[in-house]
């Protein structure tokens, strides 16, 4: 969705739904992302004050001004060089909170497109992915969020740069989501400082399967081209009942598996079967005690977007 600067009365309320997302698809560590069917919906008021959080994270999303919408939205009229309003913001939350789905991308970008919107679109596409992964730390996330699709990312002369992958019809995603969160921070810190040759060779072949699976359609490139050698054995030893789940999903009939972003979630791409593979995964998880549920969607194509503005 691309923006042009408009000269309009400051709007009073504006609402922005915005996807979660799935980093890394296995092989491509910090530099593809994808935009997934499920959604937070957020409404941004002038005039008013205060912070409201439905569903996922209500308990534990912060109400004060260090919310990351409310610092987003902030963030955006200081770059637009104009005074924020009082701002009151309520957010509806399907993502869940550290489990490797975008969560704060969604609240940064989602606070980012309402602010632009509110502002009378001052940033253009490029500006809001540059002030999103600067706010985010990376762009793997929120390039998908503001976007949609499959989205290659890299810096260039310090702009992040993103590039879409066109994906095949059909494509189905079950996750299972652990209760068990995995905050970025930790999941970071176990990586090694840095790789083999054998194993950075490994992930480049498997990030242009994956690109080429994705292209032309062929699933069955899927099975070799989720694997990954940087970060997911790390971070299995945070989460050692991974390994089972991955195994179960492609027993199963999954296509491919890999942890979503740092996880804790574990992605299955699918073309039929979803409920027996997402049986499977959630069977291999109890064998382990490790709680947690399922739920079953796909990619979209859609970013984050504007569904009401007055």
């Amino acid at each position: 969705m691309l923006y042009s600067a408009r000269s309009i009365d400051m709007l009073r309320r504006v609402a922005v739904k915005v996807p979660a997302t799935t980093a890394n698809l296995g092989p491509g560590f910090d530099c593809l992302g994808m935009a997934l069917d499920v959604w937070n919906y957020i409404t941004v008021r002038t005039e008013t004050e205060g912070i409201i959080v439905y569903g996922e994270g209500a308990d534990s999303i912060s109400l004060q001004k260090d919310n990351l919408i409310y610092r987003s939205v902030v963030a955006l009229f200081d770059k637009a060089n104009m005074t924020p309003p009082k701002l009151s913001i309520s957010s509806r939350n399907e993502i869940p909170l550290s489990r490797g789905l975008g969560s704060s991308a969604a609240a940064i970008v989602g606070g980012l497109v309402a602010g632009n919107e509110m502002a009378g679109r001052p940033l253009g596409l490029e500006d809001l992915l540059k002030m999103a992964s600067s706010l985010e730390g990376h762009s793997d996330n929120v390039a998908p969020a503001l976007i949609g699709g499959c989205q290659i990312v890299v810096k260039d002369a310090e702009r992040p740069f993103t590039n879409s992958v066109s994906m095949p019809e059909g494509l189905e995603v079950v996750l299972f989501i652990p209760d068990m969160p995995m905050p970025t921070d930790k999941a970071r810190a176990v990586l090694a400082p840095s790789v083999s040759r054998e194993d950075a060779v490994f992930n480049l072949g498997r990030v242009a399967l994956l690109v080429n699976a994705f292209t032309t359609g062929n699933l069955a490139l899927l099975r070799v081209a989720t694997q990954d050698r940087l970060h997911q054995p790390s971070r299995q030893a945070m989460f050692p009942a991974m390994k089972s789940i991955f195994r179960a999903a492609l027993e199963a009939g999954a296509a491919g598996v890999f942890l979503s972003g740092s996880g804790s979630t574990i992605l299955a791409l699918t073309h039929g079967k979803e409920m027996t593979v997402g049986y499977e995964m959630a069977e291999a998880a109890r064998k382990a005690n490790v709680s947690g549920r399922l739920k079953v969607t796909k990619p979209t194509k859609l970013g984050a977007h504007i569904v009401e503005a007055e």
